[in-house]
């Protein structure tokens, strides 16, 4: 997206393949960007601040919440107008919470009921600038406000209450964009000058933590695991995960510490160890909500109880993760309660799953719940079994095959 609104070539090398990005890549093509691959190189070559096209048609963000409501951001400043479509999976997502801070600025948008996907918006030129206080923590809805404000006049600001990911500051910053952020009263401000005149880059990106929790959990619930993940982002607002698993007694060593990209990187060294239940600090969710579904089975075969809370936002993700994680470890044999905003779950003791007997897991299209349910898989008596495997093409296309060369 910041390539597109650059003048000039941008290239990119470590870019995940997934069908996210691709939707990404093909909306931006439809406003005009020039995007192509060269050997392992993406380039961009974009079409400025202010410069995006009129799509001639919609906007196929397939199963991408991400993409979509970044997107909508995008497009709230320019005045130009799009419809966005997805997946059944992406179609049952609320977008009101983009909506609001984005009808602010002047943007108007025709969405199905629920305020859900086919959805149609239009954009505002000019945008007005405004002041959001974050409702929720939700470092998408900071990111659609923050990329309306591009082209906006005047300073755009969120307020954040909760710290969440800041991938997108640090990254606006590397684009050459006027962004402050202080904190005022335990709250971050994030102003952002519009206007903008973004330059091109060469960026390296690290590898997706969100990825590598899988082959932790998996390294630290097989035994006789040794295993080296390489060059894992580590930024302090994603990290969540890695600490509240060496909480629980996981080996997770990190080697070569270094920044790429602006970011800060390691390859964690991950042995297989013994996992004891622990009380997780909701404090901790927004830098690990995407990685609950997998902490869930690292939890099943732990020493004691893990009680989570304060998670009610993975009821509106790709799935309800809860209710879904809830029933597919329970169905491989795992002591599970469903709360309102938590799961509370007694593992084994260490023993493996017995895994499924009677029928597959469901996972509602959420790649994230067959990924984790693979993982329980390999640390199971009999296996797991789950009904489609074909969402994890959205995030994280070789998985089964890593998976299964590291389980060799």
């Amino acid at each position: 997206m910041f390539g597109a609104l650059a003048v000039g070539e941008t290239r990119v090398n470590g870019l995940l393949e997934g069908e996210d990005v691709m939707a990404t890549a093909a909306a931006m093509r439809a406003m005009g960007a020039t995007i192509d691959k060269r050997g392992e190189t993406w380039h961009i070559n974009g079409v400025g601040v202010g410069g995006l096209l009129q799509p001639d048609a919609p906007l196929d963000m397939g199963n991408s919440g991400t993409s979509t409501r970044l997107l909508m951001g995008l497009i709230a400043g320019h005045g130009i107008t799009a419809q966005f479509t997805g997946d059944a999976s992406l179609s049952k997502r609320p977008m009101g919470r983009v909506i609001r801070p984005l009808s602010q600025m002047s943007a108007s948008f025709e969405a199905s009921e629920g305020g859900t996907l086919p959805l149609t918006m239009h954009g505002a030129l000019p945008a007005v600038p405004i002041t959001y206080r974050l409702p929720v923590a939700s470092a998408q809805v900071k990111s659609a406000v923050l990329l309306a404000g591009l082209n906006t006049p005047g300073i755009t600001t969120v307020i954040e209450p909760v710290p969440t990911r800041d991938h997108s500051e640090r990254m606006l910053r590397g684009f050459g964009a006027h962004l402050e952020v202080e904190e005022v009263d335990e709250e971050r401000v994030i102003r952002i000058h519009g206007e903008a005149d973004l330059t091109p880059q060469d960026v390296v990106v690290p590898g997706d933590p969100s990825s590598a929790a899988f082959f932790l959990v998996a390294a630290l619930i097989t035994e006789g695991s040794d295993l080296v993940i390489e060059n894992v982002g580590l930024n302090p607002t994603r990290a969540g995960l890695i600490q509240v698993l060496r909480d629980m007694g996981g080996h997770i060593e990190e080697l070569d510490r270094r920044e790429v990209g602006g970011e800060p990187v390691a390859d964690l060294h991950v042995k297989h160890s013994p996992l004891t239940g622990i009380d997780v600090d909701p404090a901790v969710a927004p830098s690990m909500i995407d990685e609950f579904p997998v902490l869930f089975v690292a939890a099943a075969v732990a020493q004691g109880t893990t009680t989570t809370s304060g998670l009610d936002e993975l009821r509106v993700k790709e799935s309800d993760r809860l209710s879904a994680m809830a029933d597919a470890l329970t169905l491989a044999g795992a002591h599970v309660e469903e709360r309102e905003d938590g799961l509370v779950i007694h593992g084994t003791g260490g023993q493996p799953l017995p895994g499924t007997l009677r029928e597959p897991v469901i996972t509602h299209l959420d790649h994230r719940i067959a990924m984790a349910m693979a993982v329980a898989g390999s640390a199971s008596r009999s296996g797991v079994e789950v009904d489609d495997t074909s969402p994890i093409q959205t995030s994280f296309p070789n998985f089964m095959g890593l998976l299964k060369d590291a389980a060799s």
